[in-house]
């Protein structure tokens, strides 16, 4: 677990949101996970890290990779945000987290 998903749970507690699935499995035959989600309502998150320093998200077969699993995931009926380190760390992750869960729940 990176020190971002460790603010981001944090950030989700304090919140009052409810608790959820931490690198949870939603493809029954590939190994994809979310780093949060909410299985009940079909809504995750995903932290990208590294995207300043060139890290896996920002590469070509990453990207490519990344966007396969985004695609499998809408198509399945998952609402998937993703959020870079800066949201983490203002708050506006938490923050459209809790948005999207209004509108939903």
């Amino acid at each position: 677990m990176s020190d971002l998903e460790e603010l981001l749970g944090q950030h989700i507690k304090l919140s009052g949101l409810p608790s959820p699935a931490r690198e949870y499995r939603f493809h029954p035959r590939r190994r994809w996970r979310f780093d949060f989600a909410w299985p009940r309502y079909k809504v995750a998150v995903e932290i990208d890290g590294g995207i300043y320093n060139r890290g896996r998200h920002v590469r070509g077969s990453g990207f490519e990779r990344d966007a396969e699993k985004r695609n499998a995931a809408v198509m399945a009926g998952w609402r998937v945000l993703h959020f870079t380190p800066r949201h983490v760390k203002s708050g506006l992750a938490v923050q459209a987290i809790e948005s999207l869960m209004r509108k939903i729940s």
